[in-house]
């Protein structure tokens, strides 16, 4: 038999299919359907800053001591601890409902709420904490040593509070992705999340209008990630995780090949429903009896730039090759 167990962040895991942050698990119903379906783990809808900023903000306006500063700064950590109620709810039942890890989320780009919610995250039964960090390098003004800083500040700020492991999802958008990864771990990150996909832009030229762009990956969109887990995998000290663009079992096997300990699926799940995880489930199973391999280990990071006798393939001669053709 496939023995399809693994660890991630400290965890035990059944097998290394997660099911990432979406709306599909929002809910203890939709909790329960993809712990049934087969997943290894389940990283909860985040818990967005906006969404805590706009609830707390709300109460404050409505106090009824509009002059007094020290009673408005009551009323908005009243609203702060009673803004995340429901998702604590969530966090307590899903722990109930299911034996296979759940992880919280939180969405954020300022370090100025996390560190509280993220102990009561944590106080509420989550068996991790996965920092969603979303910090569009946009403005001109803000020098990339100021964004990484940020970065570090807010996981450093949540980490301190809380004993739980805790992964940072990013995007790949860094001056020196490897050096920012490498920080992260080395502060304590568990886990990386590699990568985050923003929201998607697109502009209606009839209505002379913004407008969401399409709203799930491709396939072709997992080569990034699969790259920077290749090339990171065995060069830092906390696990990889991959995120975008996986949709089938051979996704998963080519992102384990590179050296990921899990991989989170997402739009798959929305195009094919929920119980694409057991189809693609079946595929890994299937490959790996076809191959000789008996355990997750035997082919996790088999094909990662450190095991790889020429490690320039996974760097710039690939794309001189591909240009110019395999000599």
């Amino acid at each position: 038999m496939v023995d399809l167990s693994t660890k991630y962040m400290g965890l035990d895991l059944p097998n290394p299919l997660i099911v990432a942050s979406c709306s599909l698990v929002r809910s203890l119903e939709g909790v329960r359907r993809c712990a049934a379906a087969g997943a290894g783990g389940i990283v909860l809808k985040s818990l967005f800053e906006e969404q805590i900023e706009a609830e707390t903000r709300e109460l404050g306006e409505g106090s009824w001591l509009p002059g007094h500063t020290e009673a408005r700064e009551y009323v908005r950590k009243m609203g702060m601890a009673l803004g995340p109620r429901g998702y604590l709810k969530l966090i307590e039942e899903a722990k109930k409902a299911v034996s296979i890890p759940i992880i919280a989320s939180m969405n954020c780009v300022s370090p100025k709420w996390w560190s509280d919610y993220a102990k009561q995250v944590a106080g509420a039964g989550a068996d991790g904490l996965e920092l969603n960090m979303a910090v569009m390098p946009s403005d001109p003004q803000r020098s990339s040593k100021e964004i990484e800083g940020l970065y570090l500040e807010i996981f450093e700020k949540v980490k301190w509070r809380i004993g739980i492991p805790i992964a940072v999802k990013i995007g790949p958008y860094f001056t020196s992705m490897a050096r920012m990864a490498w920080e992260l771990c080395r502060r304590g990150a568990s886990a990386l999340v590699l990568f985050n996909r923003f929201y998607q832009f697109d502009i209606d030229i009839e209505k002379l209008a913004l407008a969401p762009g399409y709203g799930f990956s491709s396939p072709e969109e997992m080569s990034l990630s699969l790259r920077w887990i290749a090339l990171l995998a065995g060069k830092l000290s906390c696990d990889l995780a991959a995120s975008t663009g996986v949709h089938y079992g051979a996704g998963v096997i080519k992102q384990l090949l590179a050296g990921a300990s899990a991989v989170q699926v997402c739009s798959t799940l929305y195009i094919n429903g929920i119980e694409q995880i057991g189809r693609i489930l079946e595929e890994v199973r299937a490959w790996m009896s076809q191959h000789g391999f008996d355990s997750i280990d035997q082919i996790r990071g088999k094909l990662s730039q450190m095991e790889s006798d020429r490690p320039e393939l996974y760097e710039r001669l690939q794309y001189i090759e591909a240009l110019a053709g395999p000599k």
